[in-house]
């Protein structure tokens, strides 16, 4: 019964509706029973991307795998750093991890893949700033141009100040920062008075 072809069929049309890549749980609360569901993981119809996610398999494609992954394991981060700076193709490098803020009190997420660098942040740092985009069927939540530029500044004796500073300038050249953003950001993170010296080189250079 749960193994028929009319019910692959329906389980596989919940997987394409909903982005190609689902939790257990969330699986299970779309109607696909648990025999289903293993069905469509030995047949091969799915892959397991990590412990109790799923993706189609076969030819499906995701236009941003790595972070969907993350989304759906841990929909309370924000996206953050190069990471978001890649999303708003603010910056020509590329991430390796994908870059992940969480609250200072919330515990390190497990996640087996894709590899992941966690920073802790504080009150309005965590919370301010955040956009929400749907990819790839998952709804992430990401910091805006502006909040990004500020925790680049925050941060930048880890991603180097070079980055921070390349991502100030292509946020201005592309228009998809203003003044008072980073400003009203540069004042929550605390780094008013590093990033300002920059700002003003770059708007009146």
């Amino acid at each position: 019964m749960y193994t028929s072809k009319e019910i692959i069929r329906k389980a596989l049309g919940v997987f394409e509706n909903r982005g190609g890549i689902l939790r257990t749980s969330e699986a299970l609360s779309a109607g696909i029973h648990p025999r289903t569901l293993y069905k469509l993981r030995d047949d091969g119809y799915l892959t397991k991307l990590d412990r109790g996610l799923y993706t189609l398999a076969a030819d499906f494609t995701l236009s941003n795998p790595d972070i969907a992954i993350v989304a759906a394991r841990v929909p309370n981060a924000k996206i953050c750093l190069l990471s978001a700076l890649d999303f708003h193709e603010m910056t020509k490098e590329i991430p390796h991890r994908v870059h992940i803020a969480i609250a200072r009190t919330q515990r390190n997420p497990k996640i087996d893949y894709p590899p992941v660098e966690v920073y802790r942040f504080t009150d309005e740092s965590f919370t301010e700033g955040v956009e929400k985009h749907e990819i790839d069927g998952q709804t992430i939540q990401v910091y805006s141009p502006a909040k990004t530029i500020a925790d680049c500044f925050k941060f930048r004796n880890k991603i180097g100040k070079q980055i921070a500073l390349e991502a100030l300038q292509t946020g201005l050249y592309q228009k998809k920062i203003a003044v008072k953003e980073i400003l009203k950001y540069a004042k929550i993170c605390r780094v008013e008075k590093i990033l300002k010296p920059y700002l003003e080189a770059s708007v009146n250079g």
